[in-house]
């Protein structure tokens, strides 16, 4: 068992502060679980949507839960979308006697009906699987490998570990998606995914993916918007900057868990990941969405300039411009790209992540920090 402890005192505290609490995430990714330590599955304020007894006793919604008291939780919430109406009129009760965390594998946008019928009411909590934080620096290349899923990384084997990500992605199409509605055909949405983990870390040119899968450019931007509400994808938007300067206006795309990335990539060992082509490109990914998780900026980007310059991620948090370059080397050097991306972003750091043991500076308010710092103390990033 890995203890959550951060993401644990992050929803007791949104709980305290609102009225409904909506902790959103792939499948899988730990959510029942957390939300058990808040309320058994056997109390009479748990509802999972997935079981036929809880559908059942949420016939007539409002007569069900407006007799709970204390805390109500309510999993796989995507499957009811009618309760938001309902949740709204119960939030709103003065004196308030219960107070609602629900579970969505699906993003806001998905489930529009959240933000619509509970503006000003809810607190919209993302989680995915484990972070580096949360398994520890000595895990690093296993969690890099196998992904952050908890069944994928706790697997007693690599082969079984492979083994749950390919019956998840199986499950995932052929399920998951028809439950939003989407009648798309697994194989063909199963062609597209993998195609995407070949653009992971590149610009995503979704006329040239169009042409290779034989479909409109309409559908295959369809798509990609899909796997990114439902968790799978990240497009990385560009900056834009008045320097007078060619830059990239399209995003680039990652796939958000490298385990499932490396599933489609065919990788199956540690060996076979150390020698593939695309192993640079899995290592960036794993940096940029573990220092997302670990930071929590308010905004994120990437930059670059069609005469080269660029920079794998800006995060911007509390007015601050924090530069992040991914190195996957022994010792980076300070480059050219780098010091143009510092004066023409006007960066207030730049850090540099690299596999390596110690920190150290490469320059002005430019400093080499080890991948590691990510799981000892990740808050003290913008402080160094």
């Amino acid at each position: 068992m890995i203890e959550r402890t951060h993401l644990h005192h992050t929803i007791q505290g949104a709980l305290e502060r609102n009225r409904v609490v909506a902790l959103i995430g792939p499948r899988q990714c730990g959510k029942t679980t957390i939300a058990r330590q808040f309320v058994p599955p056997t109390a009479v304020n748990y509802f999972d949507l997935e079981d036929p007894f809880s559908l059942a006793r949420l016939d007539q919604p409002m007569s069900i839960l407006q007799d709970l008291s204390g805390l109500v939780v309510i999993d796989e919430v995507q499957r009811r979308p009618d309760l938001f109406p309902v949740l709204r009129v119960l939030a709103d009760r003065d004196p308030l006697p219960a107070r609602f965390l629900i579970l969505g594998s699906a993003s806001p946008a998905l489930l529009r009906q959240s933000s619509e019928s509970l503006a000003g009411r809810i607190t919209i909590i993302s989680m995915s699987g484990f972070s580096l934080e949360e398994v520890g620096k000595e895990a690093q290349n296993e969690h890099w490998r196998r992904g952050g899923f908890p069944l994928s990384f706790l697997a007693p084997s690599e082969e079984e570990s492979l083994e749950w990500r390919k019956d998840f992605a199986r499950t995932f199409l052929e399920r998951d998606i028809p439950q939003f509605g989407f009648n798309i055909p697994s194989t063909g949405l199963f062609r597209f995914w993998s195609l995407l983990a070949h653009y992971h870390g590149q610009i995503w040119n979704a006329a040239e993916a169009a042409r290779t899968l034989e479909v409109s450019q309409s559908t295959a931007r369809r798509y990609v918007d899909l796997l990114q509400d439902l968790f799978m994808v990240r497009q990385l938007q560009p900056w834009y900057a008045n320097i007078g300067k060619r830059q990239v206006k399209s995003p680039k795309i990652y796939l958000r868990d490298t385990g499932l990335l490396h599933y489609l990539l065919g990788i199956r060992t540690e060996q076979e990941l150390s020698l593939h082509p695309r192993s640079g490109a899995s290592w960036e990914g794993y940096v940029i969405e573990e220092t997302i998780k670990a930071t929590v900026p308010d905004e994120v980007y990437f930059w670059a300039t069609h005469s080269g310059a660029e920079l794998d991620l800006l995060l911007i948090k509390n007015g601050r411009r924090i530069g992040v370059e991914c190195k996957r080397v022994d010792a980076p050097r300070l480059t050219t790209s780098m010091k143009i991306a510092l004066q023409d972003l006007q960066l207030d750091r730049l850090l540099v992540i690299y596999p390596g043991l110690h920190p150290y500076s490469l320059g002005v308010n430019v400093q080499a920090i080890p991948l590691a710092y990510l799981a000892e103390s990740p808050t003290a990033l913008f402080d160094r």
